[in-house]
Order: structure tokens, then sequence, then C-alpha cells
């Protein structure tokens, strides 16, 4: 057990459609962080793809492999969301697939429940119908995907949780609402909420990253933040976070997170204990 998590957010540019790529550039970050849990962005293999068809790989393709490989050598978790196409019920189905992945070489995963249908993603992938809490080093975490955010619902926590996880393809006209609805989750939560989103270009839109490490009292503790000219602001608090920078545009994004005082916190102010019942259908 851990009380003192080291967190890294990989806020990366993509490679349209370009496995190989993307994960020689993941790896090539990954050499800059040191930390417990790292996250990468929303489909970091591929972009965000509605060609299933096209860039979707098996639960034993190469970046699965690649993320089990990179936790087992560097003794980490690694969580990334991945294209992934598997049989069920004798058919073929695409899936938004969240991907943990542990330094013992094990995995779980967790289906995206949320798909982004103003983008089409609800006509190429299959939503998930289960949340996943893991734990991890003494700590609870509840990885989710982009869109997900905006349906608090679905991340109520009934303290089960210590730590939200979101990563993102968030296009840039809409930033004020990742980083307000961050916010929003940790506060009503009462959890730390970490949020990495991906920087550049694609068919479609552009991203400018916001990354960042949220308390659960709605503070940010470590953050990237998109100058004017382009480049990156680096933000950190104390010793214990810190931002590496990287291309214009990209980032590494750590903070120490302190279950102790998690724990103190909602023990004094326990607002989850009025919180209304309910059930997810």
């Amino acid at each position: 057990m851990k009380t003192n998590l080291k967190l890294a957010l990989l806020q990366m540019d993509c490679q349209w459609e370009d496995r190989t790529a993307n994960l020689k550039h993941a790896d090539s970050l990954l050499n800059l962080v040191d930390a417990d849990l790292v996250v990468l962005p929303e489909m970091f293999a591929t972009g965000f793809s509605m060609q299933p068809e096209r860039v979707a790989e098996s639960m034993s393709g190469p970046s699965v492999e690649w993320m089990q490989q990179e936790a087992a050598k560097r003794q980490i978790a690694l969580v990334g969301s991945l294209a992934i196409r598997e049989l069920v019920n004798e058919s073929t189905c695409c899936f938004n697939r969240l991907v943990f992945a542990f330094p013992d070489g094990k995995i779980c995963w967790y289906d995206k429940r949320h798909l982004f249908r103003m983008g089409g993603e609800n006509e190429h992938y299959q939503p998930g119908a289960e949340r996943l809490v893991v734990e991890y080093l003494g700590w609870r975490i509840c990885p989710l995907v982009c869109y997900d955010l905006r349906f608090p619902v679905w991340s109520r926590n009934g303290d089960d949780y210590d730590l939200l996880l979101y990563m993102a393809n968030w296009p840039a006209p809409r930033r004020k609402v990742w980083n307000t609805l961050l916010e929003a989750r940790a506060i009503e939560n009462l959890c730390y909420v970490a949020g990495v989103n991906r920087v550049g270009k694609d068919p479609l839109t552009t991203y400018v990253g916001d990354s960042v490490i949220v308390d659960y009292k709605g503070n940010p503790i470590a953050q990237a933040e998109q100058r004017r000219e382009g480049g990156i602001e680096l933000v950190s608090a104390g010793s214990s976070s810190a931002l590496i920078a990287l291309q214009v545009g990209e980032a590494v994004v750590q903070a120490q997170l302190d279950l102790e005082a998690l724990r103190a916190f909602r023990t004094k102010f326990p607002a989850h204990l009025d919180a209304d019942a309910f059930r997810l259908e």
C-alpha cells in the first residue's frame, strides 16, 4: 500500500491511424515519467477513428501487448483506451475499451459507456454496461472515458473509489466544459480527479489538451495550459508536482496524491452520507 501515489498524465499528440508511430512516441514520453500510475489519452494508438474495421485490434494485438510490456518493464500501472474488436455471440463487435495494465502483466478493462453520438461513435462501437473500480497500491480507482464525463450519475461515488480518471479526445471548442466538469466531479464525489486529453489535430477537429489533476476540493494541483503562441505554460504545486515541457502542446503532468489527507477530509466533511439512493439500470 502507498498512501502517496505518484500519478502522471501523458498529454500527447496522436498521429492519425498510425499505431506504430503512436506507440513509439508514447514509449519516448514514458522515459520522462517518475510515477506509479501513468494515464494515456483516449484511443492513443490510433486517434479517435470511426473506422474500426481499419484500426481495431484484438485483446492479443500489438497495443495491448505493448501496454503489458511497458507496465512490466517500468513497474508501473499503465492506462489508456483502444479500439478493440472481439466476438460477442458469434458477431464481431468493436469497443472503445479502456485497458488497465498492472506491473505484473495482468490487465482489466472497461468499455466506454457513453458513446459520442454527435461524432457517430454509437454507429461504430458498442457501449459498455459495467463500471470498473480497480484496486492498486491501496487506492481504489475508477477509470472512465471522455464523453462519460458529462454524466454524473455514472461516476457517482458511493464511497467505493478514491481517484476518478478520465482519458479523452476532447475538442478545443468545448474546453470550458471539460475544465468545469472535471472540477465538479471532484467536488461532488469527494475524490481526486485526473483528466488527460490529447493535443494536435485530426481530420475533424483540434485539441488543446488542458490535462489536469484536481484535488478533492476541486482545486487543480497540476495542469497544462495552452499559451496563445501555442506553447505550454508550466504549473506546479510545491515539491509534490511538476510539468515537463515537450513538443508544442505536449506535456507530462505529474502530481503526488495523498490518501490520508483525502480520508481525513471525507471524515470531516462526509457529504456522501447524505447522498440520495439510486440504482443504475
